[in-house]
């Protein structure tokens, strides 16, 4: 039943005087103020137009940070941090709570694995003892992702991993418990120091064999051996200060002629690849038995791959390094780990490194592109934390995520304000709002399908320069007016109907995680739709709780136009006995396909 109100604003003057709204009245700014109607409907009453009361704004919000600062919110969750909207008291909670191991998650599972494989029938033999491979490390990441609940550090990590990138699209994919070391470096910096970062990526013995500075000895012109060039590059390039000279605020500076300022050049490169030589295995794996210590020049399978590369000075070039114009200039015959700690310093201290950081981390969390102002201040945060730090990750995640540009309406309605919500985000926020069926508590996931769909998953990136560059912008409107949407790099024919077709599959096909293990029972992974079963004879309120918890309160009339129509054209016979789980699952799928949910403000 609909009711029309009709409202007679009373203003107590008595008690309006000791409150005086400048921006608004409404939705809370109620102090003083009383309204009386002919009529009045539950929480649709005459005082709630202008006390807040039943207005959902306080859980979009929330819903709205919870997908930035981590995979999103559950229904709970989302009402609980809607309460006091203290985001950075909910920020403050997270930089406390322990850390998951993904190295240690990946043994669990391996050792599962091998447990049931040998009991079904596994020849001994053909079970590997160098370890699990890259199918176990997929297994593990959803499974450390579901068991944990230090869900910021997870999202960090995950935005760290595209921005310091090693491949399971190499032959890391033989080493999956190389990989969870590398992802649990990621997750151990997320909340620590930017230099740290930067020298323990160099010292990654994962890093160093993705980016062959593992084993890279000094020049010898007699045998034709130099230096490998390639981290030396990508340190520079990709980790650190980029290709040109910036402003604080993100912008290129430029020179007398009107020209970009390039940070480097192929004379930089080389004296930067002599840096990085003599970096070899820092210990042994424990079926190696024919040598006690590691050596330079042992190979991968022989290497243990979890600890840090140590330096060999006999293999480290000696010799005078001067990089920068002389602006970096490492003395001759300094110890190897001298040579990089003072390199990694100078990147670090460097003016570039703040504003190329923050961008790049600003894209993976909150909007491709940031405005000046933002890129400045987060970068501010970057050189100082306000206690003389730079480089503390935890100013600079509070800088980015309680930002004015990341929480406040204004900049979400500018022309270019939507972001494109990568295919992996997407994927894992459609479960986190609802709950997944796995009565063995196992959530191993192959992510095949899905990354043959999507072209996306967690370190199976096709080069080191991550799934998509954070320049990129489709051609047309966004290049015609400078702005850059990277996440469209995946967004073709292919992958746009893949990604409907998936959509399909967790929806409709109730097959969200699948694993690729067998005779384990309980292998395949669905949704729950249970929480919206009781909507089904109102979708206007399913339409609003699925808005609440998917899209922050960002649907738009259109598409909800369209959903309501869809499901209302439903037969009350259809599904017979399962028509509320037919009706939910509908509605999720259109959602899901939305625009207004591919695209996030």
């Amino acid at each position: 039943m609909k009711y029309t109100l009709c409202f007679i604003l009373s203003f107590c003057a008595l008690n309006m005087s000791g409150q005086n709204y400048s921006d608004y009245l409404g939705a809370g700014h109620a102090d003083g103020m009383i309204v009386t109607s002919s009529s009045n409907s539950g929480i649709g009453s005459a005082q709630s137009t202008v006390d807040g009361v039943g207005l959902d704004a306080d859980l979009f919000e929330a819903s709205r940070f919870l997908f930035q600062a981590s995979f999103g919110g559950t229904r709970v969750e989302i009402e609980e941090l809607s309460e006091t909207l203290d985001f950075e008291g909910w920020l403050d909670a997270q930089f406390l709570l322990p850390e998951t191991s993904y190295e240690e998650t990946t043994q669990e599972v391996w050792d599962t694995v091998l447990f049931h494989r040998l009991a079904n029938g596994y020849d001994p033999d053909d079970v590997s003892i160098h370890g699990p491979n890259h199918v176990i490390w997929n297994y593990s990441w959803w499974q450390a992702l579901q068991d944990n609940e230090d869900y910021l550090r997870q999202k960090i990590a995950y935005a760290l991993s595209q921005i310091y990138v090693i491949s399971n699209e190499s032959d890391l994919r033989a080493f999956a418990l190389a990989v969870g070391s590398y992802y649990d470096l990621l997750m151990g910096n997320a909340f620590g120091n930017v230099e740290d970062l930067l020298m323990d990526v160099t010292l990654s013995v994962p890093m160093g064999y993705y980016l062959s500075h593992l084993n890279n000895p000094k020049e010898d012109i007699e045998e034709n051996i130099h230096p490998d060039q390639n981290y030396a590059r990508e340190i520079m390039q990709l980790f650190s200060i980029g290709l040109y000279e910036l402003n604080q605020d993100g912008s290129r500076k430029i020179d007398g002629d009107g020209e970009f300022i390039p940070t480097y050049n192929n004379d930089d490169i080389v004296e930067m690849a002599n840096v990085f030589t003599g970096l070899g295995p820092g210990g042994i794996m424990d079926f190696v038995t024919w040598i006690d210590v590691p050596y330079f020049g042992l190979g991968m399978y022989g290497a243990d791959k979890t600890v840090p590369m140590v330096m060999y000075e006999d293999f480290h070039e000696t010799k005078e390094k001067i990089i920068f114009g002389g602006d970096l200039t490492i003395p001759a015959n300094q110890a190897g780990m001298t040579d990089i700690e003072q390199t990694v310093s100078y990147l670090f201290n460097h003016d570039n490194m703040p504003p190329f950081f923050s961008r790049l981390l600003i894209q993976r969390l909150v909007k491709s592109n940031p405005t000046p102002g933002y890129i400045s201040r987060v970068a501010a945060a970057f050189i100082d934390n306000g206690s003389g730090v730079r480089g503390d990750m935890q100013a600079i995640i509070k800088a980015i995520l309680l930002d004015d540009e990341a929480r406040e309406c204004a900049p979400m309605q500018l022309d270019f304000a939507p972001r494109m919500r990568e295919p992996f985000t997407k994927y894992v926020h459609i479960s986190r709002p609802l709950a997944l069926d796995s009565p063995m508590g196992r959530y191993w996931n192959s992510s095949f399908n899905f990354f043959n769909s999507s072209k996306q998953i967690p370190l199976y990136s096709p080069t080191v320069f991550n799934f998509y560059l954070p320049e990129y912008h489709p051609v047309g409107l966004l290049s015609d007016n400078g702005y850059y949407a990277p996440e469209f790099f995946l967004h073709n024919t292919s992958t746009a109907t893949g990604m409907i077709n998936q959509v399909n599959n967790w929806t409709l096909w109730d097959n969200y995680l699948y694993s690729w293990e067998d005779n384990y029972g309980d292998v395949d992974v669905p949704i729950l739709t249970d929480e919206l079963h009781g909507f089904a004879d109102e979708p206007e309120k399913l339409i609003n709780e699925l808005d609440i918890r998917y899209t922050h309160g960002q649907l738009t009339d259109e598409t909800r136009t369209i959903i309501r129509t869809a499901i209302e054209g439903l037969p009350p016979t259809y599904g017979g006995d399962n028509y509320e789980w037919y009706m939910a699952r509908f509605a999720l799928y259109l959602l899901f396909i939305s625009p207004d949910y591919n695209l996030m403000r």
